[in-house]
């Protein structure tokens, strides 16, 4: 099977990063207006509860929701102390093709978080 390729989820793709900050920091910036629009797009918000997009949600540890055809989880761990890895999963793609692009785009998107959390 090619890699990226998976019986269940189709073609997937993890990008992920350790930053020198707690879980705390990470996450509330994360579902922050800023941090949403940086992951999500200018203006996002988070689906509530009850909407289908939202499939789940553990406050300062993951969210999983419906991104387009896809499903993406967003996930902070601790790393020590002060650490956190942030981890970006989108899975269901329909093509090798498509997950390439989705990995540049998670690839900015991080290095985009980086950058504002300074």
């Amino acid at each position: 099977m090619p890699v990226g390729l998976t019986r269940d989820a189709g073609w997937e793709i993890g990008v992920s990063r350790t930053l020198p900050l707690p879980v705390a920091a990470v996450w509330d910036f994360l579902v922050s207006p800023e941090g949403l629009a940086l992951w999500l797009g200018p203006g996002a918000a988070l689906p509530a509860d009850g909407d289908p997009a939202l499939r789940s949600l553990r406050p300062r540890d993951r969210v999983r929701l419906s991104y387009g055809e896809t499903v993406l989880q967003v996930a902070v761990t601790p790393a020590g102390d002060d650490r956190t890895v942030l981890r970006f999963h989108q899975e269901h793609m329909a093509s090798a093709e498509e997950r390439e692009r989705q990995r540049a785009h998670w690839k900015g998107v991080m290095g985009e978080i980086v950058r504002s959390l300074g």
